[in-house]
């Protein structure tokens, strides 16, 4: 497609996603809706200008010594903390153990939040991106995240049918650990900042000093076509995740797909109708769709279209179908993320991300196990010659 033809529908998808906006928001239950179909939209923005896929930042850095993705999740979960400190602060002033914070994806941890978070990043190495990438690959024409998605879906499914089984053999005895409720806000942030510090200091050591001989870009260059730097990019996604949170609810990506798969399942008789404890624990849950659309559905619909329209400005959307090997490796992928998320209650956006900087423990337990599971994958893959 021509630049100039790009950019032009680039300018109008915007135009369409603030004038949708604009009529969203007419009534109160509109306005929630509206201010997540921006929100999401200015998240897929940053997403897609910053490369901000877990999976696809973990693979540069053991493949090439690249810690910029890195880095820049890295500041997005130290920014996150600051701000989330803020917000937790004014409406829990004295934090206690069995007083989580409204809203605030603290789930249970135990052994199955670290299978379903190693299933998660296994499935990530296979199938190519985490979820959230996967669907700010698809506004830059990565159709193979189609098939991604719907084996993420029927994974979901395959979540539902072991949920309770779970649930009544441990997770309902899995406590909701707080940070913060355990040590205090003050202790809560010095550990939390310094188990990163920890993690920056030992990537930066192992890093790849990059080259310098690129010339320094010109403005439009560098906000539309070059990569946004790493640290820019961690505290947009910071700073959003945030406002998300004060506004509507914390940042994730999935529980729009589980609601749909769980309703669909349900009517043809393939979810069980009681899903024992599912809306009791925290996290990105998937209950059965009472209306067209929901907060989380809009805005996974203002990322995909805002993607797009940045992935056409800069020149990046260029449409690709992988051969039948990686529509299955997607598919086998998706399948593990579906079941990764569903049963651990949300993926790197929902659980990593806005866990850890809530202080959720189960934050930074899926974070450990994800990474394990996707460097497993990575080195099977390898081993392999994928």
């Amino acid at each position: 497609m021509p630049i100039l033809a790009s950019r032009s529908l680039s300018l109008l998808i915007v135009a369409a996603l603030i004038a949708w906006g604009i009529w969203l928001a007419q009534d109160a239950a509109g306005r929630v809706l509206s201010f997540s179909l921006l929100t999401g939209s200015a998240f897929g923005i940053v997403l897609q200008r910053g490369r901000f896929c877990f999976l696809c930042n973990l693979r540069d850095f053991v493949e090439r010594r690249d810690a910029a993705g890195l880095v820049a999740i890295l500041s997005a979960l130290a920014a996150g903390i600051a701000l989330y400190q803020v917000i937790l602060g004014a409406w829990v002033p004295v934090p206690q153990p069995d007083r989580l914070p409204p809203g605030a994806h603290i789930g249970p941890v135990g052994l199955v939040l670290a299978a379903a978070a190693f299933a998660f990043g296994l499935g990530m190495a296979i199938s190519g991106s985490c979820l959230s990438a996967h669907l700010y690959r698809l506004g830059e024409g990565a159709f193979g995240s189609i098939v991604a998605l719907a084996g993420a879906g029927a994974g979901f499914l395959l979540g539902f049918s072991t949920w309770n089984f779970l649930y009544t053999s441990t997770v309902f005895n899995d406590p909701p650990l707080w940070l913060p409720g355990i040590f205090g806000y003050a202790a809560a942030l010095g550990i939390s900042l310094s188990a990163l510090g920890l993690i920056a200091f030992l990537v930066l050591r192992r890093a790849q000093r990059p080259e310098n001989g690129l010339s320094p870009p010109q403005p439009f260059e560098a906000i539309f076509i070059r990569r946004w730097p790493p640290v820019i990019t961690g505290l947009l996604v910071a700073v959003i995740g945030a406002i998300a949170y004060l506004r509507v609810a914390p940042l994730g990506v999935t529980a729009e797909l589980g609601s749909l798969v769980r309703t669909a399942g349900l009517s043809a008789g393939l979810v069980p109708e009681t899903l024992v404890g599912l809306d009791t624990v925290r996290g990105c849950l998937s209950a059965v769709k009472t209306a067209v659309l929901s907060p989380n559905g809009v805005f996974v619909i203002g990322l995909v279209l805002a993607s797009l329209s940045s992935a056409l400005a800069s020149g990046q959307f260029r449409p690709s179908w992988p051969n039948a090997g990686g529509l299955a490796a997607r598919f086998a992928g998706g399948v593990l993320m579906g079941w990764g998320a569903m049963t651990g209650l949300g993926c790197t956006v929902g659980v990593l991300l806005s866990g850890i900087q809530a202080g959720a423990v189960s934050g930074w337990v899926f974070l450990i196990f994800a990474t394990a599971g996707a460097l497993a994958g990575l080195t099977g893959l390898r081993r392999l010659g994928a």
